[in-house]
């Protein structure tokens, strides 16, 4: 397929799965399947990119807000998504001189129906932020479009905060 389309321009890392449950209520299969496709997983992907894309290319890989400032519960959670930010600098590094750009976004509180809080929690987080609301998909969508267009190359190795000044 590569010879037909001649290479890798974009990867945009964005499967993640979480379990929220206290560090003493959380199983070994639980803390397993977040750690395979968060962590092991975006790392396989990243390896790949790192073989195939071509020079001049953008990675993006989506990790959370809950690395920068968790919240019971969201312990292993925050560090399996911690891992693809630690794995993003280094590749961010490793491709710096291909011109690959390789950066993180830590979202928080986006409204995409999946959110695994109360609405008093919810409630209570957006009264915090300054922005005072939740934020939409577009929101995230619009940070990739700047990352991954001309105007974002000269960004790499970050992990950017979008919560809305929440983190």
């Amino acid at each position: 397929m590569e010879e037909q389309l001649g290479g890798l321009d974009i990867l945009i890392n964005n499967a993640g799965i979480g379990v929220m449950h206290s560090t003493a209520e959380l199983t070994e299969e639980e803390f397993d399947s977040m750690f395979a496709l968060n962590a092991r997983g975006t790392f396989f992907a990243l390896q790949e990119a790192a073989r195939r894309m071509r020079d001049g290319g953008r990675i993006i890989s989506l990790s959370t807000g809950v690395t920068v400032a968790t919240t019971p519960a969201f312990g292993a959670y925050a560090g399996s998504k911690a891992a693809v930010e630690h794995f993003s600098l280094a590749l961010a590094k490793e491709l710096g001189p291909r011109a690959i750009t390789v950066n993180t976004i830590l979202p928080t509180l986006v409204d995409t129906g999946t959110l695994l809080l109360s609405e008093e929690a919810i409630a209570h987080f957006v009264q915090q932020t300054p922005l005072g609301r939740l934020g939409q998909p577009r929101d995230i969508a619009d940070i990739i479009a700047f990352l991954v267009s001309e105007q974002g190359s000269w960004i790499t190795g970050q992990a950017i905060r979008a919560g809305g000044g929440l983190i």
